[in-house]
């Protein structure tokens, strides 16, 4: 017979990791985790720069840690160290290479297929597959023929090059500021005043501006691209052009409405899941992280949603042997 697990989790990014430790503390033992890359936390990974900080009260926002993963502040290593401890120490089924392309219901139970058409059952669902593996893109065409000096993160950024940045959250001014000192930065944001950033990373972009290191340009699009030699020539709406080395566009992350279409995760009008304050989707359907919304990066409230998540299923579950023992 074809094993059924209790619990299958989508994704291996620090809510996936928080669901499936807090399950195996809480007792529930039937876990299985699945990742389509080769190792957990593929967004840090990627798209963190190693001399990145990265900060438990991420923009502004003082977190109170409700589950059993001791994360601070601390560098990249730091935070994969912490995941990578967390996973050791709670062994678990743990499927990496492998990416879920459909869940379908199966009666009471889902049926989670993979890739290789290979499926496992399981009676709960909890997707935490997150948003930055797709992400967000101009509307404007970029050439093909710079696909390697057009990245959305700055790991290929080796200095001694002309870079804009583009964006105007927290990535963006990280990005600016952590190459400026190596490269000639330019940030560029189509508004005029910046106030998505955390107060830290927008003080340490315009101090780094005032000493002109980085070169600010606010309230002004960018009509386009085009390929000069190898180089990414850009268009912006007053008028100007400039020849750059390498663009790097920090426009956050889309949801992966594609997958989520081929599951039975209940969505609203503009394709984003349908949580409430436990995380909860529909019956035996959690979904947790960025893709749930309103995390805005947040590692420590990603976290959180792992705890909410196993609190909600054992909440229910013992609700249901109290209604079975009443039966009787």
């Amino acid at each position: 017979m074809q094993k059924q697990y209790d619990i299958a989790i989508i994704g291996a990014g620090p809510a996936g990791i928080a669901t499936a430790v807090e399950s195996l503390i809480f007792g529930l033992e039937n876990i299985v985790l699945f990742e389509k890359t080769s190792n957990h936390s593929a967004t840090i990974r990627k798209y963190f720069d190693d001399k990145k900080p990265v900060d438990r009260d991420w923009k502004g926002i003082s977190v109170d840690l409700k589950g059993h993963i001791d994360f601070d502040d601390g560098t990249k290593d730091d935070t994969l160290n912490i995941f990578e401890k967390a996973l050791k120490e709670h062994l678990l089924d743990a499927h990496f290479n492998t990416e879920v392309v459909k869940i379908e219901k199966a009666e009471k139970l889902f049926k989670v297929i993979t890739a290789t058409n290979e499926s496992y059952l399981t009676s709960c669902l909890v997707i935490a597959i997150g948003k930055m593996g797709k992400p967000n893109k101009p509307e404007y065409d970029l050439p093909k023929t710079l696909k390697t000096k057009i990245q959305h993160n700055i790991s290929d950024c080796k200095g001694d090059e002309e870079v804009l940045v583009v964006g105007g959250g927290d990535s963006a001014a990280e990005f600016a500021y952590f190459i400026h000192a190596d490269n000639k930065v330019t940030f560029s944001y189509r508004k005029e005043e910046l106030t998505r950033p955390n107060p830290k990373n927008r003080k340490n972009l315009l101090d780094a501006a005032s000493k002109g290191g980085i070169e600010m340009k606010l309230g002004v699009d960018i009509l386009g691209v085009e390929d000069v030699e190898g180089r990414c020539k850009v268009a912006f709406s007053d008028g100007s052009s400039h020849l750059y080395d390498r663009i790097i566009y920090a426009l956050g992350g889309s949801t992966p409405t594609e997958f989520l279409s081929n599951t039975p995760v209940i969505t609203d009008e503009k394709g984003k899941p349908v949580v409430d304050e436990k995380n909860y989707n529909s019956e035996g359907i959690y979904v947790a992280g960025d893709i749930a919304g309103s995390l805005g990066g947040s590692i420590a409230l990603a976290l959180n949603h792992g705890y909410n998540i196993m609190q909600d299923i054992i909440n229910d579950r013992q609700a249901c042997k109290e209604r079975i023992a009443l039966s009787k």
